[in-house]
């Protein structure tokens, strides 16, 4: 594949080449720095770490909302020589404990938003010997810490060299877990410098851009699709603690934002805020990403009326770094609904569901279904995940003949286009048939009070499993306006149509702006006992 440099040689260069381009602002910490500014610190950070014993190799766990900070220490700790452990700051403190022990962090970085967490499972980890508290600037240090803006003032600014490779490891990062404990996706410079490069190709993203880390960096998406490839480029990112559609859309005026993602689903609170209020101009957006679930066709062409004319999307998953398949926005419009092609070098098939496949008989790359028909999207590409840390047998499942499959289902239109349905595990069989619950969101959201929706399967002695839909309504309308609104749609078959709605407030979200149906499940579950 030939050479590639590692993530921290990336700032290296670009701060070579832009030392007084702005890289980072954080308004609320007033935090504007240039290139040069920016990579000192990250080389003064790396510096602390090795003389406090941090090796090549050895794991570093962040625990943070999205900061300058953070953007200084995951570039510090690369130079170190030490492997990115994100961590979700909504786990729990034995979630938190579970990850800690299993990548065997010998350093936990974390902020007062989760220093309770951290000092609720502090008993249960086995191998951190340093702490690191990013707010010692507005906030007294922990007796256990040591305070980071201390320690990155006190460090050297002596260049570092621990003879970082590309094919070296530069993260593992844990997956969502919702179904059993999460598993640590082993990724390599290498493969995120080739999907940074990649990413920024397909979506035109220049020197001069400006983007707004919106989405938890401590994910893969916002962390490759946003920081990451800005920085390579020598643009500048601007950063928000976490997401609140407000302070985004402030943001998006007073830098003067050309690029923004957010989760599909999330553009409809940034949609709410702009239709409330009128100081918003926003001329300044160039391009709009979504992701992290299908966005409803009514939704994106909302987004396309208010905020700007281009949008975007890819489609993957942590284990692949994150993106496999990308649709450019000269194709949105005429593929609506669609998360495009294959990326270069990326391939895609559809082969028979695991979900029901014989154990004695697995699925295989070659069995690939009808174009046209849904199945279980695999994928191939340059950047996808060496293993699950220390889970040979998950591995040899996910990774068959080179190729991941996701657990998740879509098919291909007549163009090639891949469109994605659902979670294979959220399909609902119902009276024998299949349904995919994104079917019924798409019409649902088409009704005018509807604001966001889940459907499910909810389980039912005569049909196997029910149509179930949570709705958060702008309105006062019933389950019978929603009922009458599905049978008159063409769009929807009878036995797809929902024969439960529970209207509710808000639907549960992980930090990424998916929806949490299993716990809708649980929800339903229950009170059904």
């Amino acid at each position: 594949m030939g050479y590639l440099p590692t993530v921290p040689e990336t700032l290296a260069r670009t701060t070579r080449k832009y030392p007084e381009r702005e890289a980072i602002v954080y308004p609320r910490k007033d935090v504007r720095w240039t290139y040069e500014e920016f990579d000192e610190r990250v080389t003064r950070f790396a510096n602390a770490l090795r003389a406090s014993g941090v090796e090549k190799g050895d794991r570093v766990s962040l625990i943070l909302y999205n900061s300058a900070e953070f953007a200084v220490a995951v570039f510090g700790l690369l130079r170190a020589g030490a492997v990115f452990n994100p961590i979700n700051y909504r786990l729990a403190a034995g979630e938190v404990a579970y990850i800690v022990n299993d990548s065997a962090s010998e350093v936990m970085v974390f902020e007062e938003a989760t220093r309770e967490t951290v000092e609720d499972a502090r008993e249960e980890f086995e191998s951190v010997e340093e702490y690191i508290y990013i707010d010692d600037d507005v906030e007294q240090t922990p007796e256990y810490a040591d305070g980071f803006h201390d320690t990155v003032a006190d460090a050297a600014a002596d260049p570092v060299d621990v003879g970082l490779e590309p094919e070296d490891q530069y993260a593992i990062m844990y997956t969502s877990g919702t179904t059993g404990r999460p598993k640590g996706v082993f990724h390599s410079h290498r493969d995120a410098t080739y999907h940074n490069l990649m990413y920024f190709g397909r979506m035109d993203l220049d020197y001069d851009d400006v983007g707004i880390s919106a989405m938890p960096l401590y994910h893969n998406a916002e962390l490759n699709c946003g920081l990451f490839p800005r920085v390579n480029l020598g643009a500048k990112t601007a950063i928000v603690h976490e997401f609140d559609a407000e302070r985004v859309l402030d943001l998006i005026d007073a830098e003067g934002a050309t690029h923004l993602f957010v989760a599909s689903r999330t553009w409809s609170g940034l949609l709410e805020e702009a239709e409330r209020r009128d100081d918003f101009d926003g001329s300044s957006l160039e391009l709009g990403v979504y992701g992290a679930a299908p966005m409803p066709p009514s939704l994106l062409e909302q987004c396309m009326e208010v905020f700007c004319d281009d949008y975007a999307t890819a489609y993957g998953m942590t284990e692949m770094g994150p993106c496999a398949t990308f649709i450019r926005p000269d194709e949105v419009r005429e593929q609506l609904g669609s998360v495009g092609r294959a990326a270069p070098n990326h391939e895609v098939r559809i082969v028979e569901p695991t979900e029901t496949e014989d154990p004695a008989d697995p699925v295989m790359p070659e069995d690939t279904v009808p174009q046209g028909d849904t199945g279980e999207i695999i994928l191939s590409g340059p950047p996808r995940m060496r293993e699950y840390w220390g889970l040979p047998e998950k591995t040899d499942d996910a990774i068959r003949d080179e190729w991941f499959f996701t657990g998740d289902a879509g098919y291909f239109n007549e163009d090639g286009y891949l469109f994605l349905v659902d979670r294979i595990d959220d399909m609902i069989i119902s009276g024998g048939e299949n349904i995919y619950p994104t079917e019924v969101e798409n019409v649902l959201y088409q009704h005018d009070g509807v604001v966001e929706v889940a459907v499910i399967g909810e389980e039912d002695d005569e049909w196997g499993e029910r149509v179930t839909a949570y709705v958060v309504a702008d309105g006062d309308f019933d389950a019978e306006t929603l009922e009458a609104f599905c049978l008159d749609h063409d769009e929807l078959a009878d036995f797809k149509r929902p024969r439960t709605y529970h209207f509710v407030d808000e639907l549960p979200r992980n930090p990424s702006g998916k929806i949490q149906k299993f716990k809708l499940r649980e929800q339903t579950a229950d009170a059904a006992n």
